[in-house]
């Protein structure tokens, strides 16, 4: 039977048709290595000629099942995993990208890709271009120049801005470019680059995707042979997802329509309860309708996602002592989680940046990012107007 639906798709894809023992759970498989007994299957199986396993560096019986659900959920002929989302972007960028190559982004990426285009890729010979977020005929200009790559991430962390990724992709499969999407905030609950016309989807799958903050890992989805250069660029380099990271993030992905269905709800009305809010400066959320990424999210996305930022009037002070009242919310960085979780991207999503590179990213030191949880939305709300008070 064919699964349809993303939540059928969460629960069963990737699943085997009996797992040892009968088990209705995948278990873990912490062996690094395994046996053989015929010296003809077990070269058949080292050079991927037969299915098996050999070392678990390379691939896991339980590590096969998330990357199962994964490709399903994006619509992707396969999918690799990494032992962290930083894993999977930086093994992304390393494996497709050579000295003289060029690839064009945006300012808005998550901090630690940012990083990646401004210090490590140019000491390799790569140059990186960053154009403003929301300019998409700038950015279409600069593919036009040529590149190898277009690096794009939407919603952005930590300011919610919205890409036009049809649009980009069609300019950038005019010029021959590949087109890789982070997926991470939206997650394939939401919205799923590939039919946009994006080559590789990638995720965080420490956030949504594992969605308890147990467990750490990094997916990247897309066509099979870009899939296999991106394995082996991997198998060699060691980022591995381990056993018990991959059964909890499978775990975790089981549950991942509800969770994200609930936590699109619940993000809709803080966002609303907190642009009425008379202390509040501005709210970055593309639910909201006068949000400048509105139209677009609507015709790219299923949901609005559950993480959403905001401005107090009062700048840092206020933030700063707005933060430390909260009650229900975890002072963490991270997002994704069953449980809210609020900080400033100066300590969470851009801590590698400087004061003076987070506000050339258009990021207050006063913004505060609010990832939602599956509380209810009154109590978050209740909780926010006596930290507010």
């Amino acid at each position: 039977m064919e699964e349809t639906d993303a939540a059928t798709k969460a629960v069963w894809a990737g699943e085997p048709k009996q797992a040892p023992h009968g088990a209705t759970v995948m278990p873990v498989f912490h062996g690094v290595t395994y046996a053989y007994e015929d010296l003809d299957e077990w070269r058949a199986v080292a050079l991927g000629e037969q299915a098996g396993h050999i070392y678990s560096r390379n691939t896991n019986p339980g590590v096969a099942v998330f990357e199962g659900k994964m490709a399903a959920l994006e619509g992707a002929e396969a999918a690799t995993s990494f032992s962290t989302g930083m894993a999977a972007i930086s093994n992304t960028l390393f494996t497709f990208l050579s000295p003289g190559d060029r690839v064009v982004s945006i300012r808005d990426t998550y901090g630690g890709t940012n990083k990646l285009f401004i210090e490590f890729l140019p000491r390799f010979g790569i140059e990186a271009v960053l154009c403003d977020t929301g300019d998409h005929e700038a950015i279409e200009a600069e593919v036009a120049r040529g590149c190898r790559m277009l690096y794009l991430e939407t919603p952005t962390n930590p300011t919610l801005k919205v890409l036009d990724i049809a649009r980009l992709a069609k300019a950038a499969q005019a010029a021959g470019v590949m087109v890789v999407v982070d997926n991470t905030f939206a997650t394939p609950i939401n919205q799923n680059p590939l039919a946009l016309g994006a080559d590789l989807v990638l995720h965080s799958a420490t956030k949504f995707l594992g969605g308890h903050s147990d467990a750490m890992g990094g997916v990247v989805c897309g066509p099979s042979d870009l899939i296999r250069q991106l394995f082996h660029f991997r198998e060699i380099n060691g980022a591995s997802l381990d056993a018990m990271s991959a059964f909890l993030l499978t775990r975790g992905v089981r549950t991942l329509a509800l969770r994200v269905e609930r936590q699109n709800q619940t993000a809709q009305v803080v966002a609303e309860y907190l642009r009425a809010h008379p202390k509040v400066a501005a709210v970055y959320y593309p639910g909201l309708p006068d949000h400048p990424g509105h139209e677009i999210a609507r015709a790219q996305m299923k949901g609005f996602g559950g993480v959403l930022s905001f401005d107090l009037a009062g700048g840092f002070d206020a933030m700063a002592g707005m933060l430390k009242r909260l009650k229900l919310a975890h002072r963490a960085a991270s997002l994704g989680s069953v449980g809210t979780l609020a900080g400033p991207p100066a300590t969470t999503s851009h801590v590698e940046l400087s004061a003076e590179e987070r506000a050339r990213a258009g990021i207050p030191e006063g913004l505060l990012r609010y990832s939602v949880g599956i509380e209810s939305a009154d109590d978050l709300i209740a909780d926010l107007e006596q930290a507010l008070a």
